[in-house]
């Protein structure tokens, strides 16, 4: 935002008289009468010093009364606004700025905050970008009020007695909204501080086969998965296994977390089902205790919930 200096020195030659006029509509700003009546000693002479600051101060006020938005915020500070406290020092005042974060600019600190403390592998990003209201979930779709409920009782527990080592398993049919509920959780949690990742299983798999020959890389994606307060493996059950990533790399970050860190997974399958699936590769063919096996480290370690409801996806 310009300067009043600036401002007036824009001025056409022929309209530098307009100056007095510009000085005079700030000394009799509301805002500016206002500080006069808090600090009466101030005098004429002191507030003509600080017109500079006066203006930015009378400015800004305006601005933020008609707020375009935060992306589109005129002010010097992006989300911020100029104001002025008035000290003695020697027997003279001074004036001095400083700087007030508006509600928009509070709200989108924390909204980054939150989406920092969450990693995501190819998820959608809008999942972890949304303003969640419990009750408009509910409303979205009734038929989902016990899954929401669950989920919401989980938060509680979570904040009241700490993190659990038990996770959660949101079974349902394609288009009810688990990865959308995942994706609430995870937010809900983040605000409390705690750390999470959420994995789209099928491209996390695809990947993780190529990361094979990048084995640093691959060794702190692992690490990251293992480490974060929450994790979140979205639409298991879908990808193409190969019985490398099913006992090297899911085997060992199920390994770590089991009884440390819980472990939440979404998808359309049960466990019954879960666990043939992971004891068929193409590879290897039918191999049923090492399904068994990885599924020893899912089985114990979560509470299904039934994710009901109608398919939402392109309503």
């Amino acid at each position: 935002m310009e300067s009043l200096g600036e401002a007036l020195r824009q001025l056409p030659f022929r309209e530098l008289n307009n100056a007095a006029e510009i000085s005079k509509q700030v000394l009799n700003d509301p805002l500016v009468l206002k500080l006069c009546s808090r600090y009466p000693e101030l005098d004429e002479s002191v507030l003509r010093l600080n017109l500079n600051r006066l203006y930015q101060m009378t400015t800004e006020y305006r601005n933020c009364k008609a707020c375009p938005g935060l992306a589109l915020c005129p002010n010097d500070m992006q989300g911020h606004s100029t104001g002025i406290n008035c000290v003695e020092l020697n027997g003279r005042w001074q004036l001095n700025d400083y700087k007030t974060a508006c509600s928009k600019w509070t709200s989108n600190e924390q909204q980054q905050q939150i989406r920092r403390r969450i990693t995501s592998f190819y998820v959608d990003e809008t999942v972890l970008g949304e303003r969640y209201d419990e009750e408009e979930m509910i409303q979205l779709d009734p038929t989902r009020a016990l899954a929401v409920d669950q989920l919401q009782s989980y938060v509680t527990s979570t904040l009241k007695d700490g993190l659990q080592k038990q996770g959660l398993y949101l079974k349902g049919d394609f288009g009810t909204g688990k990865t959308y509920l995942a994706g609430y959780l995870l937010q809900r949690l983040a605000k409390e501080g705690y750390s999470g990742v959420i994995v789209y299983m099928p491209e996390f798999v695809e990947d993780a086969k190529a990361l094979m020959f990048e084995p640093q890389k691959l060794k702190e994606t692992i690490a990251l998965m293992k480490e974060a307060d929450l994790l979140v493996f979205d639409d298991i059950g879908a990808e193409n296994l190969s019985p490398w990533v099913r006992d090297h790399v899911l085997g060992a970050i199920l390994n770590h977390r089991m009884n440390r860190k819980p472990t939440f997974y979404t998808s359309n399958h049960d466990l019954e089902d879960l666990e043939r699936h992971f004891s068929f590769t193409h590879k290897e063919g039918e191999e049923m205790h090492k399904g068994q096996r990885l599924m020893d480290r899912v089985r114990p370690f979560v509470d299904v919930i039934h994710v009901r409801g109608r398919n939402h996806r392109g309503a």
